[in-house]
């Protein structure tokens, strides 16, 4: 699970296993396979970076942090 902000400031948690696609323009919205959409005030290389410290992390190739 990766932590996100929406552009109102709340955070919340998304499985970064359900990413399709991170885009920049000029907000940042993450796409899930399933259609829904989310607009966040981290840049795209933020979510990008964190998207694969999870996948590392649940495969074992980091430690819990």
């Amino acid at each position: 699970m990766i932590t996100l902000t929406r552009l109102n400031g709340k955070k919340f948690v998304l499985n970064a296993e359900l990413i399709r696609t991170v885009e920049s323009s000029p907000d940042t919205m993450v796409t899930l396979v399933n259609g829904d959409h989310f607009v966040v005030k981290e840049e795209m290389q933020e979510v990008i970076d964190a998207a694969i410290r999870y996948g590392q992390t649940l495969r074992g190739l980091l430690p819990p942090s």
